[in-house]
């Protein structure tokens, strides 16, 4: 079994990571190191079975590393380790970066959240929503009320993935699922034509996962004027130091893509075909390089996700860089449901889930915790009480079954004194 690093609670030594990112032992973290050691040994473990190929593991306590860890393989069938600084594709931890930008503009006075979508997208004016007929087909009515920005925000615009009561219609405008590196037209144009389509549900009436915020991306580069990809890199990329956070990796860079791995009939561990789909290597490398998908598109490593979210943690800034204002990073990570459904113990902010009640979730945890995740099994969370950030990369996909990060978890809090 590979094992790139060995414990920084145990070695304490100056590498890359270490430099950026101070380390801390677990005793001064108030962590038992015997019991930290079991997370990566469990990583291990799943790696030995045939769960999942390899992953990175970030955890930082209050801003040193307690753990950083590499273990298993970035492409198995070619023996390669996985590294640190492999980077993976994030999916849905886009999000996250999306509405951290959408805030930046707000508190620039270049928009509402409150302000309806339409004054930005003219083609939001006029939504329409596709209601069942309980016979199998739909009817179409108005929205009862425009689209805001927080609704797209907090995923209660009704806007789904292109599965809903008019899947039909989506299906015939070439868009469903949430993979757009393939596609040919910059992301303007696509969610113009989302616009033209009915939505799941009336906005406001209920936590509706999808598109929301690939059209926030379109807001963020009618606002700025800029491409999606320039405003992230100049405005939170660069000043962050997330150097490996894009769109599109170039070629240099292609050997250092983890390969997406799923499972067989058997749920054992299978490699995915190769090509441009969004099991393959070949759209973020080989791909029209168009599309900039606010809701799925990015690619990064633990390192510079870790970077991130240590700007969250502390209320917006990072090494002298203010991104946002604590003000701003507390409403974020509010909860805006407002009773409506959604999972138990938790609510939603702008960007992410938010845990409002450890014993209704059921997990170890504290109240204000934030994170969400990614398809293809990324995982990350926030807790500002015990000033934990942890951030969990593999590439499975799609990853039934798996509970690594469950347990991750619950071996995390359960290693405190």
């Amino acid at each position: 079994m590979i094992r790139i690093v060995g414990l920084l609670i145990l070695l304490c030594s100056v590498g890359v990571q270490a430099a950026e990112f101070p380390a801390i032992s677990a005793q001064r973290g108030g962590f038992s190191s015997e019991k930290l050691s079991r997370l990566p040994e469990l990583l291990e473990a799943y790696v030995a079975e045939n769960r999942i190929p390899g992953a990175v593991l970030l955890v930082l306590k209050d801003g040193r590393v307690l753990l950083d860890e590499a273990v298993g393989y970035q492409d198995r069938e070619a023996g390669v380790p996985m590294q640190r600084d492999t980077i993976f594709r994030i999916a849905s931890q886009t999000k996250a970066i999306i509405s951290v930008a959408i805030m930046m503009l707000q508190e620039e006075g270049k928009l509402l959240i409150s302000d309806p979508v339409g004054k930005y997208l003219p083609e939001f004016e006029n939504s329409t929503v596709a209601v069942a007929d309980g016979e199998g087909g739909y009817d179409v009515i108005a929205a009862e009320r425009p689209i805001t920005l927080r609704d797209l925000l907090t995923h209660t615009a009704g806007i789904g993935y292109g599965g809903g009561p008019a899947a039909d219609r989506w299906r015939a405008a070439g868009i469903q699922g949430w993979y757009f590196a393939h596609f040919d037209e910059p992301i303007r144009e696509t969610v113009r034509r989302m616009a033209s389509l009915p939505m799941d549900a009336q906005p406001g009436s209920g936590f509706v996962y999808g598109y929301s915020t690939d059209i926030l991306g379109a807001v963020i580069e009618v606002v700025s004027g800029r491409p999606l990809d320039a405003f992230l890199q100049t405005r939170l990329f660069a000043p962050l130091d997330m150097r490996d956070t894009q769109f599109y990796l170039p070629e240099s860079e292609r050997a250092r893509l983890a390969v997406v791995y799923g499972a067989d009939e058997n749920g054992a561990l299978t490699r995915t075909p190769e090509g441009s789909s969004m099991y393959g290597q070949g759209g973020y490398v080989e791909g029209p390089r168009v599309s900039f998908s606010g809701g799925a598109g990015l690619l990064s490593t633990a390192r510079d996700y870790g970077r991130f979210l240590l700007m969250l943690a502390n209320g917006g800034a990072l090494d002298g860089e203010r991104i946002l204002s604590p003000n701003t990073v507390a409403l974020m990570t509010a909860d805006h449901l407002n009773g409506m459904a959604f999972r138990p113990g938790a609510g939603f902010g702008l960007g992410f889930s938010v845990t409002l009640d450890i014993g209704a979730a059921g997990v170890p945890g504290n109240p204000g915790e934030f994170g969400w995740g990614g398809a293809y099994h990324t995982v990350y969370f926030v807790d500002p009480a015990d000033g934990l950030v942890f951030v969990y990369m593999t590439q499975v996909l799609p990853a039934t079954g798996l509970d690594d990060a469950r347990k991750l978890r619950a071996m995390l809090y359960g290693a405190q004194k």
